[in-house]
Order: C-alpha cells, then sequence, then structure tokens
C-alpha cells in the first residue's frame, strides 16, 4: 500500500516537473540575465573626464598652472562637449559614479562660463559724457593684413589704432600721407614680423616707457577733451609650451601697468593671448580695468583662431578701459589675411 502511494506520489512529481517545463518551454519566464557594464565605455568616460577635471580644478584655484592646462583653458567652454559625451557614456556603462562625476564637471564648467566683470552702466548711450571716442584693435599676422587694417581705419575712423604684429611693410603703410594726415599722432615700433607693434591717434600723444616685454608693447597718453587718457598696446608672448614663464611675466607687467595708473582714464588694448578663464588676465581686471565686450554683453565671443571663430575658438583680443570710461558700442571684424578677428569698441568719457 505504503509502495503504490510513493510510486503514484513520483509519478505525480514526475509529471509536475514535466508540466513546468512544458510551460517554461511554452514562453514562461526566463531567468534574468546580467547586465552588460561595457567596462571599455566606462573607462573612456572616466579618461575624459580625468581630463576635463584637472583645467577645472586648476580654474578653481584661481592659477593657471603647468602645459598643457592653460592651453586647455583657453577652451574651457567647449568642455561641455566632452562632458555631456562622457556622461552618456557613463550612462550606458551603468556606471553611477561616474554619472555623478560628469555632472560635476559640467555644473563647474557652468558656473566658469559666467561673465566676469560687470556689465555696463545702464543709459550710459544717452547720457552726456565729455568725449566719445573709438578703438581699434587689430593683430595682423606678421603684416598679413595690412591692406585690411588700411582700408578699415579710413572707413570706420576710429580715433584710436592699435596694432599689433606690425611688420615693415605695415610700418611703411602707417607712414603714408594718407594716414598721416588722419592720424597725426603715432608711435610705430618695429622688428620682426610678430614684434612690431603700432600706435595711431587722433589725439596729442606723449609718449610712455615701454610695458617691458618680448614683443613690443607702446603706451602714451592722450589729451581727449582737455583730459588725459592712458593708452597700451598689449601684446604679451603667447602660452606656448616651454614659455609660459614669459606669458606670466608680461601679463603680470601689464597688471602693474594697471595698477600703476591712479586716477587716470586707461585704455589698454590688444591680443592679450589669454581669456578670461586665466588667472593671470584676470589679475589685471582686478584692478579696476574692464573688458568693453564683457560690458556689452559679448563676453567669449572668440577672436582665434580666425578659421574657427566665431562658432568655436577663444575670445583673446579685448579691449580694457577704466573708470570713468565706458564702451558703448562695439563689434568684432573680420580681417583677411590674419587669424585673428579684430574689435571696434566705441567708448565714452564721463
Amino acid at each position: 500500500m505504503y509502495t503504490g502511494t510513493n510510486a503514484a506520489r513520483g509519478q505525480g512529481d514526475q509529471g509536475g516537473r514535466d508540466e513546468h517545463r512544458e510551460r517554461a518551454d511554452a514562453g514562461g519566464p526566463a531567468p534574468r540575465r546580467a547586465r552588460r557594464r561595457h567596462p571599455v565605455l566606462a573607462a573612456l568616460a572616466a579618461l575624459v573626464l580625468l581630463g576635463l577635471t584637472l583645467p577645472l580644478a586648476v580654474r578653481a584655484a584661481d592659477a593657471d598652472g603647468i602645459s598643457p592646462v592653460p592651453q586647455m583653458l583657453a577652451f574651457l567652454p567647449w568642455f561641455l562637449a566632452p562632458g555631456w559625451l562622457a556622461l552618456l557614456g557613463a550612462a550606458l556603462a551603468r556606471r553611477p559614479l561616474l554619472m555623478v562625476w560628469a555632472v560635476a564637471v559640467l555644473a563647474a564648467t557652468g558656473w566658469f562660463l559666467q561673465p566676469y566683470g560687470p556689465d555696463a552702466p545702464a543709459g550710459a548711450q544717452e547720457r552726456a559724457s565729455k568725449a566719445r571716442f573709438r578703438v581699434l584693435t587689430a593683430n595682423l599676422q606678421y603684416g598679413r593684413a595690412t591692406e585690411a587694417l588700411v582700408d578699415t581705419v579710413l572707413r570706420e575712423r576710429p580715433q584710436i589704432v592699435s596694432v599689433q604684429e606690425c611688420d615693415r611693410r605695415c610700418a611703411r603703410a602707417l607712414r603714408s600721407p594718407e594716414l598721416r594726415e588722419e592720424y597725426p599722432h603715432r608711435l610705430i615700433t618695429s622688428g620682426s614680423p610678430a614684434e612690431g607693434s603700432a600706435l595711431l591717434s587722433v589725439y596729442p600723444l606723449k609718449s610712455e616707457r615701454q610695458v617691458p616685454g618680448e614683443l613690443s608693447m607702446p603706451g602714451a597718453t592722450a589729451t581727449v577733451a582737455g583730459r588725459p587718457v592712458r593708452l597700451q598696446v598689449a601684446h604679451p608672448m603667447p602660452p606656448d609650451f616651454g614659455k609660459l614663464g614669459a606669458w606670466r611675466r608680461e601679463l603680470g607687467a601689464l597688471r602693474d601697468y594697471a595698477q600703476r595708473r591712479g586716477d587716470i582714464p586707461t585704455v589698454i588694448a590688444g591680443d592679450f593671448n589669454s581669456s578670461q578663464d586665466h588667472a593671470a588676465f584676470r589679475a589685471i581686471l582686478d584692478t579696476g580695468m574692464h573688458d568693453a565686450a564683457r560690458m556689452l554683453g559679448q563676453s567669449r565671443t572668440p577672436t582665434w583662431p580666425s578659421a574657427t571663430a566665431p562658432p568655436l575658438g577663444a575670445q583673446i583680443d579685448h579691449v580694457l578701459v577704466s573708470d570713468p570710461l565706458v564702451p558703448v558700442d562695439g563689434r568684432f571684424l573680420d580681417f583677411p589675411g590674419t587669424d585673428h578677428r579684430a574689435f571696434l569698441a566705441d567708448i565714452k568719457l564721463f
């Protein structure tokens, strides 16, 4: 009796197992498979984030660091593109910590994208002023854009012109009778094609000691509406690999120049080879100088390299002004023959 019962139970169990297999074969729930985590994708995302985190940490420390950090900081706004790609890679690889890291990198980049410095005072365009004058700054890339410069100054009639990389043909053009008549006051320094610079003015100029640098940076005091206004060409060395010392030193010299201005209105215009993401450039602004493009709502408009600007590039060409000078208009100009965009600013003296 017991044997029969056990046999029946065994047959019942076997039947149940067979029925279970049939249900599984008929489309029942299958065992869960382990999700793939794409280790290669995670490694690539981590590598990108590490490359972005280092310059962002240097930026947060109000420093410039060593190569290649200063070179990378010039293009800080474009950290967003690899940052978003890293976030996508971390999400596809299902790595939560990497995703948090990517979000932190994007947030830090967004924070630093804020313009550095104040807007122009409200109503400056309408307020009466002692004088209004126009400043043009242009890097001619070894004098190759000389013709474009001459055409522009004759068309736009800026009262003050700051020229960088003015070679011999540039110097000859600036000394032509036509430009001598338009700009009777000038300082032109010669040298190698990259070294030469010029300062042209419709106002009387009193030459000052040059800011020291490997590339010439002439300066003068102009008399505008009976008031002295200091004018300075800026062209420090670029932050090339192995030459960061000269770059820092010459930007520091421009900072010292700005610091010594006293209460005299001052304009520093030229190719600074630096942007608002470089601590050495912000140190100049921290003396009380203001970036005209930033005050006019054109912060971070790329000026170099012109082959990719304005969609992609860095704003390294600037016109800086001190109180009581206020920019009221400005625009960037494309010069054939040079890798820089020029900047033309209308400035009021209050």
